[in-house]
């Protein structure tokens, strides 16, 4: 079965997790610690690792079944098709929380604008400005050799 990325309400990404398992779903919710500061004290709390994302691992028959909890929003699209994080994926950010090691981390989709850097194939080391984000691909502009770069998908 597949891991699908929900997107659920801000800061109510526990409480939706603990929601969804108490239907049954299997849900993973990666959390890191941290220190909080306030003005009169500094305290350990358990914050998600990627805000506002939950992870949940169903058959694609009963994806609807989430939207039965209140903090879900939606699922997180990729290319047109329901965002899907393979179990050895999975595996890999549960041995990085629980290592101790992840201090913080963030999640940004792709758009418009963006300054995308190349980091493998012929333009490794480049970097250019994304002019368009389609379901198949992404179009960035590099300025430093006068080329537009367009990257399909599968």
């Amino acid at each position: 079965m597949p891991w699908y990325v929900i997107y659920t309400n801000p800061k109510a990404e526990k409480k939706t997790a603990s929601q969804l398992e108490a239907l049954g779903i299997e849900v993973y919710c990666p959390l890191i610690t941290k220190i909080q500061q306030w003005s009169d004290r500094r305290k350990k709390v358990e914050i998600p690792l990627f805000t506002s994302y939950v992870f949940v691992n169903l058959e694609d028959k009963d994806r609807n079944a989430v939207f039965a909890v209140k903090g879900v929003v939606r699922y997180l699209y990729w290319l047109g098709k329901p965002a899907t994080v393979r179990q050895d994926e999975i595996e890999s950010i549960k041995q990085w929380t629980g290592s101790g090691d992840v201090a913080d981390i963030s999640m940004e989709e792709i758009k418009k604008g963006d300054l995308f850097e190349i980091k493998e194939g012929p333009f490794k080391n480049h970097s250019g400005f994304v002019q368009q984000v389609n379901k198949k691909t992404i179009r960035i502009r590099i300025e430093s050799i006068g080329a537009m770069l367009t990257i399909k998908y599968n």
